[in-house]
């Protein structure tokens, strides 16, 4: 459940829904070759806030009854800059109330505290009061807990992609890791080796940022002015369970998917 982070947005696969795959779908893939037969359902999707989350996908995730059910939302509230944080706390808590409820793993993450830039420094002291009453509420319903906050090989920016604001291939890969890490399954992710990150001279660094503002900075406003967003056209990548298949994972489903669809 939530926005862009689990969508999977920055780990590009043209072969996958919403051209995407991320650290779910890697989850999930290693979780059904440790268990044959595991189901998966992916209903995230990308700039939804945590109203939309509740409003469109909390029931669905109920009703299937479920025995893992991961949640990051509230990211995209902390950029509206008319976020009440104390009110979107207590519709958090409220949604991992009734995940708990239903007696599955319930698995949390703080956020991240992204280096973008300079104009969103102000928005730090809402990351950390968001991460504060995470870890809280984790601690009170008996949730795992992934304290992105804390994982060190994201300060390195070869884990984001171009827009800074999402990860790259690299970052879904090692998150999945750490996910299954918390979640006691063995798994064979390891960092990315890398080089030392090269020092940008003056010129490319401001060639750099200009580069940022106008691809992204600027069309994020954009959007925010005009009340749309780039989840408005989207649908869930996987809305309904899916048995992952062990030997090829997602994109051998998704192969099936296409080849039904052109021979109904």
């Amino acid at each position: 459940m939530g926005d862009s982070f689990t969508e999977g947005v920055g780990d590009r696969d043209e072969r996958l829904p919403n051209g995407v795959r991320g650290w779910a779908d890697r989850v999930a893939e290693r979780l059904a070759k440790t268990e044959p037969g595991w189901r998966y359902a992916n209903l995230a999707i990308r700039s939804k806030r945590l109203r939309h989350v509740i409003a469109e996908q909390l029931e669905p995730a109920l009703r299937m009854r479920p025995t893992l059910v991961t949640l990051y939302a509230g990211g995209n509230d902390i950029l509206d800059l008319g976020t009440d944080m104390a009110a979107l706390m207590d519709d958090y808590e409220t949604v991992v109330a009734s995940l708990a409820g239903t007696g599955a793993t319930v698995v949390l993450f703080t956020g991240f505290d992204v280096k973008v830039s300079a104009l969103l420094e102000p928005l730090k002291k809402r990351n950390t009061a968001y991460n504060q009453r995470v870890r809280k509420i984790a601690e009170q319903y008996g949730a795992v807990l992934v304290d992105y906050w804390c994982l060190d090989a994201f300060h390195d920016r070869r884990m984001w992609d171009s827009d800074r604001l999402h990860m790259s291939k690299a970052g879904h890969k090692y998150l999945a890791g750490q996910v299954l890490e918390q979640l006691g399954i063995p798994h064979k992710i390891k960092p990315k080796e890398w080089d030392p990150p090269a020092r940008l001279s003056l010129r490319e660094w401001e060639r750099r940022q200009r580069r940022w503002v106008n691809d992204w900075l600027l069309p994020l406003f954009g959007r925010k002015i005009r009340g749309v967003t780039l989840g408005d056209a989207l649908s869930p990548r996987w809305p309904e369970p899916v048995k992952v298949p062990r030997k090829g994972g997602l994109k051998r489903l998704a192969e099936a998917n296409r080849a039904d669809a052109r021979n109904p």
